[in-house]
């Protein structure tokens, strides 16, 4: 096996990139922190692993945040998450961002401890973030993996740089 690749994608992966998001939130629309964002026209990095597609993720930079809006890897455990993370975390970092954010849902455990081993912090609990997103995005669904009731969002960051004073 060799290693991850990381590069940006390219017009040779929109297709995928946008088929990806919507198999799993059910349309490239992303609902969060009271905003609905369309991840498949956002910038996105492409991971590779033995020559093939391993995952993805899409950012969006605003001033000196940037916001991790959808990461998948597959198959997970292979190192594709951790270096779209860490690529993410340098294009960030040389663009000038100071933090490097993402959101997930209540009943997303794996990735709790997944974003916590990589070096992330738990920045907030947005209590029932998830409940007002329905508004936006009825499609939510009401239940999440193993049946937990989809309500809150935990914010998770990863600092870049100093702090603003």
């Amino acid at each position: 096996m060799t290693g991850v690749r990381v590069r940006a994608a390219d017009e040779r992966d929109a297709a995928w990139v946008a088929d990806e998001i919507a198999a799993v939130w059910g349309s490239t629309q992303v609902a969060r922190l009271g905003e609905l964002v369309d991840a498949a026209i956002l910038p996105a990095l492409v991971a590779e692993l033995d020559g093939e597609r391993a995952g993805h993720l899409t950012y969006a930079v605003r001033g000196d945040e940037c916001e991790v809006v959808t990461l998948l890897a597959a198959p997970p455990g292979r190192g594709a998450g951790r270096a779209l993370i860490a690529a993410c975390a340098e294009r960030a970092a040389a663009l000038g961002c100071r933090r490097l954010w993402l959101i997930t849902t209540n009943d997303n455990v794996a990735a709790f401890a997944f974003y916590q081993r990589i070096g992330m912090d738990l920045r907030a609990l947005h209590r029932d973030d998830v409940t007002r997103a329905r508004r936006l995005k009825p499609a939510i669904p009401l239940l999440g993996a193993a049946g937990v009731p989809l309500r809150h969002a935990l914010e998770f960051e990863l600092q870049l740089g100093p702090e603003p004073a």
